[in-house]
């Protein structure tokens, strides 16, 4: 069986392109014209039957599993091969064929992108946004004809109204005839005598234009929002492609996202981690109390059940995470040192012996290390 990925110089998981790249190449390279004698011209059938055979996906398909279409004897050169593909891959131009003619002035529209900025908030919950564009949209004057009202068009005198100019060229094929997109009319066959004054003959206009846009609760910083006929309007007055709406989240000044979850660090006195105490502290679903444990210490957490951010997909909510900090005096009165020095005393901590902390057990260091295994 030929090896046709070979014969091009592809792999077998080539895309259409690839494939078609591979053969304007070698098709070049191998054209009598330009490399002639008897082993090039036989290479040239060569590339130009694994192109016939690559190109076509039920072909490709069948030779894959094992089935050569040119198997029981080489077939001529051009059965079942398009010479668009040969007049593209030397002229730049295409075959005459049946489906020649006029192109449309209506055409779907572009997507368009545009950045939206929300607060931290609306990422949790959701909600709703106004959201301001300049697009284009249908023409109001022509409604998308592009000709001023009362006025009519003709026909082009070059193209005679086919959109297209057909040449009859000469190649080792012999003579071809292929078509070209009429200049005069841009291809439309049709010329219009009085464009419209608003639109210049586009059949659309660009303008402003405020839409409401629901942020679903859950999304984040780079998320994409598709709103599907909500993009340009295409010329003349053709469908509106899509328009995508990227999520922007600003930071807040005290929650920090990771993932669904909201992490905050909250400011201990030293006497409440060490004597317990009750604080109320913000959240997006109010005041909430937090209750520090006797003996608390940096870097501790505490943790807030289903007061994080709205899952995406699927229901519930992540957490929020509060990480503690016991803050140190460093000043103090006579007093307050008198104090702390009686506690030392019954502490036995006049002389305080310092030892290392193991990484592995649960002290500073590796409370420090669970937290940024946790990030």
């Amino acid at each position: 069986m030929n090896d046709y990925y070979a014969d091009l110089g592809v792999a077998r998981d080539a895309s259409p392109e690839d494939i078609k790249r591979a053969y304007r190449k070698a098709a070049r390279r191998l054209h009598p014209d330009v490399n002639p004698g008897p082993e090039a011209e036989e290479q040239f059938k060569k590339v130009s039957q694994a192109y016939d055979v690559l190109s076509d996906a039920d072909k490709r398909r069948q030779y894959d599993m094992g089935a050569d279409p040119y198997s029981g004897g080489a077939a001529g050169f051009g059965q079942g091969f398009s010479f668009s593909d040969i007049m593209d891959a030397f002229f730049g131009g295409q075959a005459a064929g049946p489906n020649a003619g006029p192109r449309s002035r209506t055409a779907r529209g572009q997507d368009a992108l545009v950045r939206l900025d929300i607060d931290l908030g609306d990422a949790v919950f959701g909600g709703e946004k106004e959201l301001t564009i300049d697009t284009a949209v249908g023409c109001g004057t022509c409604h998308g004809d592009g000709r001023q009202p009362g006025t009519g068009s003709r026909t082009c005198d070059v193209c005679e109204g086919r959109g297209e100019i057909r040449q009859v060229q000469r190649s080792f094929l012999g003579q071809v005839m292929t078509t070209r997109p009429c200049m005069t009319c841009q291809g439309f066959g049709q010329i219009i005598t009085d464009p419209c004054y608003e639109c210049s003959g586009d059949g659309r206009v660009r303008t402003r234009r405020t839409l409401t846009l629901r942020v679903p609760a859950g999304v984040d910083t780079g998320t994409r929002i598709q709103l599907a006929g909500e993009g340009e309007v295409g010329p003349g007055n053709g469908p509106a492609g899509d328009l995508y709406v990227e999520v922007a989240v600003r930071k807040h000044p005290v929650f920090q996202r990771r993932g669904d979850d909201l992490h905050a660090s909250v400011e201990l006195p030293m006497t409440a981690a060490a004597l317990g105490a009750s604080l109320s502290m913000d959240t997006f679903d109010g005041a909430q109390e937090l209750d520090i444990k006797r003996g608390t210490q940096s870097g501790d957490t505490l943790t807030l059940r289903g007061l994080g951010v709205t899952h995406l997909r699927g229901g519930g909510r992540g957490d929020v995470i509060v990480h503690t900090s016991v803050q140190t005096p460093t000043r103090l009165d006579g007093e307050q040192e008198e104090l702390l020095r009686r506690l030392a005393a019954l502490r036995g901590e006049e002389r305080p012996q310092g030892k290392m902390a193991n990484p592995a057990d649960g002290g500073l260091f590796g409370k420090l290390r669970d937290a940024f295994k946790a990030r």
